[in-house]
């Protein structure tokens, strides 16, 4: 192992017991290069981040521009600068009356966070209703929220009260009722197994929230900007939230989160305290002008509706190769997930898959589903050699 390897192990924190380790020099469209000069295939975007795969000419221009002008100058909200304000913009002129206000954090985490603290304001309640198999992030209140009880329980009482709800199950949402500040669903649950629940159930869930008058908070974290073969993955649904939280691909490769709804609630945050959710770096002018390129690039080419061919062929691909040791494939665009029979095999796919030259990972509360989410410029050779490689790895598997 290299120097920068041994300080990689010695001097980071690391956030599993056996960290996947490659070193990567460089990388450009949708693959990554190692220090030994070995390509891997990025079948998973940096985890939704890089919808324009690495290295896109049109954010690198932007991002030198930017850095030209100026870098951070001031907490967001208070000066008028351009690419936050052009970014904001064009977000509201992309997403369903009324989300006409963005508020930019850091983090998708830090998004959640602030539209808690928007519905709890907002409403006077306290309670938050989230789902099985849910993931919102690692922040407190946001791990509040997870759906896997392995996740919270290690730390301790979480901000509350949450009350859990199957997924899908529009019997359960009689349980949403006058205690309740606001509702938190993925459209599609990406760590939760690539679930896409029935149109039925997500207009029932906005139905209820109204009755009850809670806020109706859309995590579009991984699920937008094109991933499932729409826009936003709200599209596929016909309902329009109070709050769409954003991030991942929102930053163009940069860190990035947003929120976006009402002004009247968003507005909450400017009064009664004043600065009610204040962030530093949130909307920072490098991130957003890497995210208006990005964006504009997404709209313009129309990657959404690429996005969702290319998932179709992928999802018919591999059911194609009637593997035993696959359960069942799920799709919505690329967003794609691949449930094994057990978590011990979806492990050994990922590694021989990635010894393959193929990079992809399991979910955090499936870990029998592996999940695929390749950059939205890939070609169609590179799908080719990722299918090959999966199939080279599935027969691996069996000896």
């Amino acid at each position: 192992m290299s120097d920068l390897g041994d300080f990689f192990r010695q001097n980071l924190a690391q956030t599993s017991d056996a960290p996947i380790g490659l070193e990567i020099s460089r990388a450009e469209g949708s693959w990554l290069v190692a220090s030994d000069g070995r390509r891997y295939l990025d079948f998973i975007a940096g985890i939704g981040v890089c919808a324009l795969g690495h290295g896109h000419p049109e954010v690198l221009a932007a991002i030198g521009e930017q850095a030209r002008r100026h870098l951070h100058v001031m907490v967001y909200g208070e000066y008028v600068i351009e690419s936050q304000v052009m970014l904001a913009r064009r977000l509201t002129e992309l997403l369903p009356r009324p989300l006409e206000r963005v508020y930019f954090t850091n983090s998708g985490a830090e998004a959640i966070e602030c539209a808690l603290k928007v519905a709890r304001k907002f409403t006077g309640r306290a309670g938050f209703v989230a789902f099985d198999g849910a993931y919102h992030g690692d922040t407190m209140g946001a791990l509040a929220l997870a759906g896997n009880r392995a996740m919270r329980e290690p730390f301790g009482a979480l901000p509350g009260p949450v009350r859990h709800l199957p997924f899908g199950d529009e019997g359960a949402l009689a349980k949403i009722d006058s205690t309740i500040a606001a509702v938190v669903v993925e459209p599609v649950q990406a760590e939760g197994g690539v679930r896409i629940p029935e149109a039925g159930f997500i207009r029932a869930l906005r139905e209820r929230c109204d009755r009850a008058g809670a806020m109706l908070i859309f995590d579009e974290v991984l699920t937008g900007f094109g991933r499932t073969g729409k826009l936003f993955a709200l599209e596929h649904f016909g309902v329009v939230p109070d709050i769409v939280v954003m991030a991942k691909a929102l930053g163009g490769g940069l860190p990035l989160g947003a929120l976006c709804g009402r002004d009247e609630l968003l507005g909450t945050l400017s009064h009664d305290p004043p600065l009610g959710h204040i962030t530093t770096f949130g909307g920072h002018p490098l991130s957003c002008a890497a995210g208006l390129a990005a964006l504009n690039v997404i709209v313009r080419e129309r990657l959404y509706e690429r996005a969702a061919t290319i998932g179709k062929e992928i999802v018919r691909r591999l059911l194609a190769m009637r593997a035993p040791e696959i359960a069942a494939v799920r799709g919505l665009g690329m967003l794609v997930g691949i449930e094994f029979r057990d978590a011990a095999l979806a492990r050994r796919f990922v590694a021989a898959t990635l010894a393959r030259g193929v990079v992809l990972n399991w979910t955090l509360n499936a870990d029998n589903v592996v999940r695929l989410a390749p950059v939205l410029t890939i070609m169609p050779d590179e799908v080719d050699f990722a299918l090959s490689a999966m199939e080279k790895a599935l027969d691996a598997i069996r000896r």
